[in-house]
């Protein structure tokens, strides 16, 4: 059998029609966008144009888009910037986010003794919206910083509910959306973020390369410095191709938006019921509102059965992971697992199934038998 992959909240594959516009730019569009003649002034609109088409998928103005290399750089900009610039004072947020989000936050804590409030989780593994409100009472210029779907167990904040908070406490909200961002509708003209992130091979884009959502009353200061790309927001020549392939990703993935939607969401359900069908005991990590396209399954395997299993699985051609691949090398126990499971459970094997258009009903069938055989 062909590779079998579970892991589409690592990255995705590439779309074809992706393929096909980035090969055509670079084909024909080499020109540097920042040059003043018409090579140059070419390859500039097509930047725009994508600046152009990214805003209307969210409902917002395209000044408000900047692109970046990536969502950890995306993360990293805002929260310092917003420290730095905007007279933060304190920021609160959880255990549970993205480690290019939790580190931030952790330098901005060292470097500028900012205040740091983490919200607690509850044990269904959401966050607890009072306990969030108990902290916003206090009267501290506020970043909230909160994930809108957690990459590893797939939980879902609810975003209006968040943003209806930060109005109401005169506070700045920003979400990592890396993990849903062309998987799920985020109109932003009706919900009041104040900054999102995106990556675009996280909806089968290319890889180095992503943007961020600045609302236009937040005035932040560059990261990068050295040129007047990105209205002078980030120095250094943009990469035409990945722009022009990140917008038509982001493009396609709203139009097939709901068809992809209802078949991933059937694989997951799918999915979910054989391994309970199979496994006497197993138990999926996260029980609240989760994400349509993450299972993250704990295991009924003994510890030694267990400590082969990515391996295991990976020689039988199919590839799945315990977590964020950014944490890959890492033995330690998910960061994220460790804020609602106590430590008899986090013991058992957990892995992260990530589901994406091109997955079939006979690859869990072969997943479920690969299982069994451990």
């Amino acid at each position: 059998m062909n590779q079998i992959y579970f892991d589409n909240a690592a990255t995705t594959s590439v779309r074809p029609e992706v393929v096909e516009e980035m090969v055509k730019i670079l084909t024909n569009d080499f020109g540097n966008p920042s040059s003043t003649y018409s090579i140059g002034r070419h390859t500039k609109a097509l930047i725009e144009a994508s600046r152009k088409t990214i805003a209307k998928q969210l409902n917002v103005t395209a000044s408000e888009i900047i692109f970046t290399s990536c969502g950890t750089e995306g993360n990293n900009w805002i929260i310092r910037s917003c420290v730095r610039d905007l007279g933060i004072k304190r920021i609160i947020t959880t255990k549970m986010e993205h480690h290019c989000t939790l580190y931030s936050i952790q330098e901005m804590e060292k470097e500028y003794q900012t205040q740091i409030d983490y919200v607690n989780v509850l044990p269904n593994s959401e966050i607890d919206y009072n306990h969030l409100e108990e902290l916003l009472q206090q009267n501290v210029p506020t970043l909230i910083s909160l994930m809108h779907v957690n990459n590893e167990i797939g939980t879902v904040l609810d975003l209006k509910r968040v943003a209806d908070l930060s109005q109401k406490y005169n506070a700045l909200f920003h979400s990592d959306t890396v993990q849903s961002v062309g998987k799920v509708e985020i109109p932003l003209d009706e919900i009041a973020i104040d900054f999102i992130v995106a990556s675009a091979h996280k909806f089968h884009g290319p890889k180095g390369v992503g943007f961020v959502f600045i609302r236009k009353k937040n005035v932040l200061k560059p990261l990068i410095v050295g040129g007047e790309q990105e209205k002078g927001m980030r120095a250094g020549t943009e990469a035409p191709h990945q722009v022009v392939g990140m917008a038509k990703a982001l493009e396609v993935s709203y139009q097939e938006l709901n068809a992809d939607r209802e078949k991933i969401t059937k694989l997951r359900d799918y999915c979910k019921a054989k391994l309970e069908e199979t496994f006497e005991g197993v138990q999926f990590n996260g029980n609240g509102s989760t994400f349509y396209n993450v299972l993250n399954i704990r295991l009924p395997f003994s510890p030694e059965k267990a400590a082969m299993m990515l391996f295991q699985l990976d020689m039988k051609g199919i590839a799945v992971s315990r977590g964020s691949a950014c944490q890959s090398g890492s033995q330690k126990p998910s960061h994220v697992l460790a804020e609602f499971l106590d430590e008899t459970e986090l013991k058992k094997p957990s892995l992260r199934l990530s589901f994406g258009h091109e997955n079939t009903f006979e690859e869990i069938d072969y997943l479920i038998d690969v299982l069994k055989a451990i």
